[in-house]
């Protein structure tokens, strides 16, 4: 391994094993060799604590260590780190367009695994897609709940200890909140949190901050307004955590009763001293935003209470007389699937920025993969 790196963990590799020599080490394949396994940074508080506090380094040093072991929640990230991720991000991008590149073969030799116990189609194949444009490949189980050894009662920490032994990395998704640190707690490879239930769904977060920063060129003094099933969606439970990095943003919360923000989320933002507003005027909210992100009321979240679902869905639409309020430089976000809640007729506006959100998950996803696997 570098002798920088070395210097930078020693009692990481004091925690070596006697005959585990660092000459032994040099002969292994290189692209094995970036970063230790999780296992390294658990033999050394010293390491972990260096590894977090790379995060207050304003310029990460390219070929030093990811600070983060896995990806679980929004909170994980400050701005300083975000930025530097969308740096990637944006690289990425240059190398999604030239397969020739050599940071598209960065990932060569490693293998993710994607495990999905809910149904996904952007999520799941944007990171099987960022991981196979890197030079990596792919293990994927679509629906893990039905087709898995879970159908046969197996844990979730029994499969991620066999999976783990598969691959180099894990994105799961789950049906109950707080599966993915469940299985960072006894993986040896990085876990990325790709939807936990009701929970967080932070790669979603991020590409969100990131369409943002893209379209409206800025996070700092900015109003959001966050629509549609807020009680349930993860995507925007993890966006508001990440908006709260940045000076004077207000978040609008514009819900159904059934379907309201919950009270962790205003008190989180309270703590932050974030500015916050719950309304029953869509019109209104929309005419002051810069951004309205739009969710679908979730039917899968209401079990056998269909009256609920029906009093909440269609409520709160977005349609051409809300385009018509909307500012010309805002745009309107969706993490999607959409069901009826932005009428199709809303997607020839430009400042419907939903596909080119969905677009920016590619990116977002090549990045977060190449550091967790490759550090900067």
């Amino acid at each position: 391994m570098e002798m920088a790196s070395m210097r930078l963990f020693p009692s990481m590799f004091a925690a070596l094993s006697p005959q585990t020599s660092t000459s032994s080490l040099s002969t292994l394949p290189a692209n094995k060799l970036i970063l230790p396994r999780k296992r390294l940074y658990r033999a050394s508080k010293e390491a972990v604590s260096l590894l977090h506090s790379a995060q207050e380094i304003e310029k990460p040093i390219a070929g030093t260590s990811f600070p983060l072991q896995d990806v679980l929640e929004a909170q994980q990230f400050d701005r300083d780190l975000l930025n530097s991720i969308f740096e990637v991000a944006q690289q990425m991008e240059k190398v999604e367009k030239d397969s020739t590149s050599s940071r598209a073969h960065v990932l060569d030799g490693f293998l993710m695994a994607t495990l999905f116990y809910e149904p996904s189609t952007r999520t799941r194949l944007s990171f099987e897609s960022a991981m196979k444009r890197l030079g990596g490949e792919v293990l994927t189980t679509e629906n893990a709940r039905e087709f898995s050894s879970a159908a046969k009662g197996e844990t979730l920490e029994d499969t991620i200890r066999t999976v783990e032994g598969y691959s180099d990395l894990i994105v799961l998704r789950h049906f109950e909140s707080g599966a993915a640190r469940r299985a960072a707690e006894v993986a040896n490879i990085p876990v990325i949190n790709a939807g936990d239930g009701p929970g967080q769904h932070p790669t979603q977060a991020l590409l969100d901050t990131y369409t943002i920063q893209r379209e409206i060129g800025r996070l700092d003094n900015i109003k959001v307004g966050l629509v549609g099933d807020l009680a349930n969606g993860r995507t925007v439970r993890s966006l508001a955590y990440l908006l709260a990095r940045y000076s004077g943003v207000k978040i609008y919360f514009v819900a159904p009763d059934v379907v309201k923000m919950k009270d962790d989320i205003k008190e989180y933002l309270d703590s932050r001293n974030v500015d916050w507003e719950e309304s029953a005027d869509l019109m209104e909210v929309a005419s002051q935003c810069d951004v309205v992100y739009q969710t679908r009321i979730q039917r899968e979240r209401f079990g056998d209470r269909i009256d609920l679902y029906n009093e909440a869905r269609g409520k709160y639409i977005v349609d051409r007389k809300v385009m018509d309020v909307l500012q010309p430089h805002a745009v309107v976000l969706h993490p999607l699937p959409r069901l009826d809640e932005i009428t199709i007729d809303v997607d020839t506006d430009p400042r419907a920025a939903y596909f080119r959100q969905a677009k920016n998950g590619l990116y977002i996803r090549m990045a977060l993969i190449k550091l967790l696997l490759r550090g900067w």
